[in-house]
């Protein structure tokens, strides 16, 4: 069964003026959309067109890199988009307990994503993950995710804050690190507090 792409759960303005309507447009419509297009190409007449996203990246070793590219792309941007808005600015509960007890505070993660997303080279991730029930900030390159077998830092993903410059750059041009400090404004907490919960 065919990859489709997700409609995005808000407007394209719904993260102004953190992000940029503009930018919203072209990152789903065009970018994510081409992801799920090249996916469904890459995975014509073999057997992983009757696997899941998520069966796909726990044997990602096993496929070509047009899978790994777009395959990635496709998870990544779906648990993006999941995971911005504009409700439950704080994390809370469960969530804001661990966030505390492991890094000492919200901000202190918020520092430690921030540089994973800026030292990142080139093109990437910055990640909060789930592993055998901590939390652990890591990043990927290109379109990789916690969940590929071929993971240097392996979990479950809760938030992933993309560093594509297409993400970014019609707003802040080359400047990463602004867009790593406004993006906090507009996280959902809730979304990843519901994934976390589902991670443990």
């Amino acid at each position: 069964m065919a990859f489709s792409l997700p409609a995005l759960p808000y407007a394209f303005d719904a993260l102004e003026p953190h992000i940029d309507a503009q930018t919203m447009q072209i990152h789903h419509d065009k970018h994510h959309q081409a992801y799920v297009d090249n996916l469904n190409k890459a995975l014509a007449g073999s057997d992983g067109e009757n696997k899941t996203l998520e069966e796909l990246m726990a044997n990602m070793s096993a496929y070509p890199a047009a899978v790994r590219n777009n395959g990635g792309g496709h998870f990544n941007h779906t648990l993006f988009w999941d995971i911005l808005g504009t409700a439950a600015p704080q994390p809370t509960g469960d969530l804001a307990t661990a966030i505390n007890e492991t890094f000492g505070s919200v901000d202190a993660l918020k520092e430690k994503m921030s540089t994973a997303g800026a030292t990142r080279f080139g093109s990437g991730w910055a990640w909060l993950l789930v592993n055998d029930g901590k939390l652990i900030v890591s990043s990927t390159p290109n379109q990789d995710n916690p969940l590929m077998d071929i993971a240097e830092v392996k979990g479950t993903p809760i938030l992933g804050i993309d560093v594509w410059e297409h993400a970014y750059y019609l707003k802040y041009q080359n400047r990463r690190p602004d867009y790593l400090k406004e993006i906090w404004n507009v996280i959902n907490w809730e979304a990843v507090s519901a994934r976390y919960k589902a991670a443990r």
